[in-house]
């Protein structure tokens, strides 16, 4: 794989960070601010939501800068977003810079993967998009147990003053490996490019990421609470499991990669059923901490190995005139999931307790299950050229 790619998974991996931090340190925030539990999920929402709006505006308004040029933006302002966090006076503040920070989310991995998959052959297209996404994981598995331990000693204001150290650090990769000569990118006419949002299998695919993702955010979002209160996990456990949780992502993002090098569609039915049946276990499994930590690395595996077959499918379905334009979109329908997800799993827990926030993931992956085998039937009845539809 081309170095360029790790120089990709570097950013990936600061953005990622400033993602999945809050996780950590939602009972710190809520405390510290005055706010409730619920209260605090919000901030994660609303950094989903603001990639959401981000992806498709920004993609469209820089898809004539040179690539580099506009991955580097993405990380000044990415640097920018968390240490206004880290001065936040109060939760509205907060508030404010998580949505700053995410502007730069979407655009980031929506470029950053039709990039890396014009770097390898057509076969690894997907391993490649898998390798940018492992700084995303790295994330996970660093990022977010050392974040809940920085913000354990020092308060969660210092965290975020290490996430921003972080961007610079990748700011620097970007820019020492991430070549020149990318230049300005070859882009069909813009109305060629909006065309693809005319297929309903683009919305089909979306539409998968959207609700197949949004369950692991409806359990995962509150998954510190369920480790203290629910399991009764010391500090240093919690940071444990965290880091295992981390382990379980990585392993399922490789998986994904290569199930969908092999056949896109099953490697979709199969990763997001397997997600769908992991989170209904949910509610049987924060009783004893080992079962609990075992349960999460499942969780961690299964989630991610959703992540390469989601991009890859609406990656074919747009095809190369809208790529650019659509990767970003998913990357935004990823995030809405996490919002909706969190959004769902605050409702739950307000009116069934925590431990009922697995059974609502459940529900809402098996909502994108059954996109996926609508999809799946639709493309199995396009009928060939020079044949007749086979099915209805």
């Amino acid at each position: 794989m081309p170095l360029s790619l790790l120089a990709l998974a570097a950013g990936a991996f600061g953005i990622g960070t400033t993602e999945f931090i809050i996780m950590g340190l939602l009972t710190q925030v809520s405390t510290d601010l005055g706010i409730s539990l619920p209260t605090a999920g919000t901030l994660i929402s609303g950094y989903a939501i603001g990639v959401a709006v981000g992806a498709p505006v920004l993609t469209l308004l820089t898809r004539t800068w040179p690539r580099k040029r506009l991955l580097l933006s993405l990380m000044l302002i990415f640097i920018a977003g968390n240490a206004a966090a880290a001065v936040a006076p109060g939760y509205g503040w907060l508030m404010a810079a998580r949505m700053l920070t995410s502007l730069t989310h979407g655009t980031f991995f929506g470029v950053g993967a039709v990039v890396a998959t014009g770097l390898v052959p057509p076969h690894k297209r997907a391993s490649a998009i898998a390798l940018m996404f492992s700084g995303l994981t790295l994330a996970t598995l660093l990022g977010v147990p050392a974040g809940a331990w920085i913000g354990q000693h020092f308060g969660w204001r210092s965290a975020f003053w290490a996430v921003a150290v972080v961007g610079v650090a990748a700011y620097a990769i970007l820019a020492l490996f991430v070549p020149r000569d990318q230049g300005r990118p070859q882009l069909p006419p813009l109305g060629q490019e909006l065309a693809v949002l005319g297929r309903v299998q683009v919305w089909a695919g979306l539409g998968i990421t959207v609700f197949g993702f949004a369950g692991v955010f409806a359990l995962y979002t509150y998954i510190e609470p369920l480790l203290r209160q629910v399991t009764g996990m010391s500090d240093n456990l919690v940071a444990v499991t965290l880091l295992l949780f981390g382990a379980g992502l990585a392993a399922g993002n490789l998986l994904g990669g290569r199930m969908a090098d092999r056949g896109v569609m099953r490697a979709l039915l199969l990763t997001t059923g397997g997600l769908m049946a992991i989170l209904a276990l949910g509610p049987w499994v924060f009783g004893r901490p080992l079962v609990a930590m075992a349960y999460t690395v499942a969780l961690g595996t299964v989630a991610f190995a959703t992540v390469a077959p989601m991009q890859m499918r609406v990656l074919q379905q747009a095809g190369p005139a809208g790529a650019t334009l659509v990767s970003s979109l998913n990357i935004a329908a990823f995030n809405l999931g996490n919002a909706l997800g969190a959004w769902v799993g605050g409702l739950t827990l307000s009116g069934l307790g925590l431990v009922s926030v697995g059974w609502a993931g459940a529900a809402l992956t098996g909502v994108g299950l059954l996109l996926a085998l609508w999809s799946g039937r639709m493309s199995a009845c396009a009928p060939s050229i020079g044949q007749s539809r086979q099915c209805a």
